[in-house]
């Protein structure tokens, strides 16, 4: 399937978006959240994703982001789903989530369609890749990722988000190690 944007400069910085099936609410619970942010950090570990900003909001995660080494964004963004996608249907079977029957149900049926989706389909397809080539864009985009919890009236000031990289902008440690734009 071909998507209208593609992470095709192998030495490109990109703002990216990965979004949940139906726009879901998942990301509500810390087991959930969790998952993602494991996983980031194994990424940036073992396949070389470089992280400049990020934010996990409940329906969506955004990221600045690039590669390195032998793996391409396009690569690990696909190996970055799929193993979440696992990972996180599991965590719901495990955990006390009182919306797992119609999670399940939500995440089989945007699946059905795709004969590749064995059973559920966690993450809509692509990623939005937009590559950053201007500092005027890269200015814009690290605000956008920064100020998204605000805006969703999470919180009052960027930094206060725990899940996302304003508070390494802001002087502080997050969560996510990152590295940052110049």
């Amino acid at each position: 399937m071909g998507f209208k944007y593609k992470a095709d400069n192998p030495e490109g910085i990109y703002f990216t978006t990965s979004t949940i099936v139906q726009w879901i609410d998942l990301f509500t619970r810390k087991e959930l959240q969790e998952v993602v942010i494991d996983s980031l950090n194994y990424c940036q570990q073992a396949k070389g994703l470089i992280i400049f900003a990020w934010s996990l909001m409940p329906s969506h995660l955004h990221l600045i982001a690039a590669a390195k080494g032998k793996n391409s964004l396009s690569d690990i963004m696909r190996d970055f789903k799929k193993h979440t996608s696992k990972k996180l249907v599991k965590t719901i079977e495990e955990i006390n989530e009182s919306r797992s029957s119609w999670l399940m149900s939500a995440f089989e049926f945007a699946g059905r369609p795709d004969r590749k989706i064995k059973d559920f389909k966690v993450w809509q397809d692509g990623f939005h890749p937009e590559e950053l080539i201007t500092n005027r864009f890269i200015d814009q985009k690290l605000d956008y990722v920064h100020n998204n919890a605000v805006v969703a009236g999470f919180v009052n000031e960027p930094h206060h988000y725990a899940l996302s990289s304003a508070i390494d902008y802001a002087g502080g440690k997050g969560i996510v190690d990152i590295t940052f734009l110049e």
